[in-house]
């Protein structure tokens, strides 16, 4: 593989000399230099530089989508190879929502890596939306995500039941009521995922179900990860809908309660999500381990 090419791939995607030298181990001159000789190889700018931003220019996003493919035959030339040395090698790229990464995943990976200690697997946190175009750039080969848009190019396997539950702090005055009314909701203060968020999308198309809009709630804060959530309920008398994954060590230890909503249930789906008409046999590794786990059938 050719290093410069590399080095290119990482500037371009975290469009920063300085963070591609420190994620590649290398000093920022060298990696100056290297896209210097790139440059000097095809004749052509391939970054704008403005002060201390750049960006990539017509013919540096034509070389990355290029060098996007190149990465892509490496990994599988090394998949493939490795099965004749009688172990399974490579990288393995996963894009999964903030959710998911910390409540579903993290028991699949260890024991992946237990019995495929050889491939790398490289975790990538964001939204639902974040990974979703995560995968169409080509970043990663496989997301695991908290939504289901209608995204024509990707491919949408349902893959672990959920439950969002509304939840509040142990103390919280509501807390020692059986059930509330749909009305009750909108008196209440809520926090609640950014936009772009899978739960989000799940809690609003539930609401219209029930004839109430998402501005029908009032929102004291939109927060980044459910792990920020969990704290500032700690903090206040604010609710929020969540996963019952996310909440069952808070529940457990009555930090958290969870209270039932008169006529209104959340389930949804997560989802494995892969590019349509792409056969990865890394990932499809990686989905077996998953279903496994689970005791799925995907």
């Amino acid at each position: 593989m050719d290093f410069r090419l590399k080095v290119f791939y990482t500037v371009a995607l975290r469009l920063n000399f300085t963070k591609a030298a420190t994620e590649l181990y290398i000093t920022q001159p060298a990696v100056s230099k290297h896209i210097q000789e790139l440059e000097e190889t095809y004749k052509t700018k391939l970054f704008e530089r403005n002060g201390s931003k750049i960006a990539l220019t017509p013919a540096g996003d034509m070389l990355l989508q290029h060098t996007k493919s190149i990465f892509e035959i490496y990994r599988k030339i090394d998949f493939d190879m490795s099965v004749f040395a009688s172990n399974r090698q490579g990288l393995l790229r996963l894009g999964s929502s903030t959710t998911i990464s910390q409540y579903i995943i993290s028991p699949v990976l260890a024991q992946f890596h237990q019995k495929q200690q050889e491939i790398k697997v490289n975790l990538l946190n964001g939204n639902t939306e974040q990974i979703e175009n995560a995968l169409i750039n080509k970043e990663i080969e496989i997301g695991i995500v908290e939504g289901q848009s209608k995204n024509q190019s990707i491919k949408y396997i349902p893959f672990l039941k959920d439950e969002l539950v509304l939840v509040c702090n142990s103390q919280n005055p509501m807390a020692q009521q059986n059930e509330i009314s749909l009305n009750d909701l909108k008196s209440m203060k809520f926090i609640t995922r950014e936009r772009g968020s899978g739960t989000l999308e799940v809690i609003e198309y539930a609401l219209r179900q029930v004839n109430l809009k998402i501005t029908d709630l009032q929102f004291e804060m939109q927060l980044g990860s459910t792990e920020s959530i969990k704290s500032y309920l700690f903090n206040s008398d604010c609710f929020a809908f969540m996963s019952i994954h996310a909440v069952g060590k808070e529940l457990k230890n009555n930090e958290l309660t969870v209270l039932d909503v008169e006529n209104l249930t959340i389930e949804r789906y997560f989802y494995i999500i892969t590019l349509v008409g792409k056969s990865d046999p890394l990932s499809e590794l990686f989905i077996q381990s998953m279903s496994a786990y689970y005791n799925l059938k995907l």
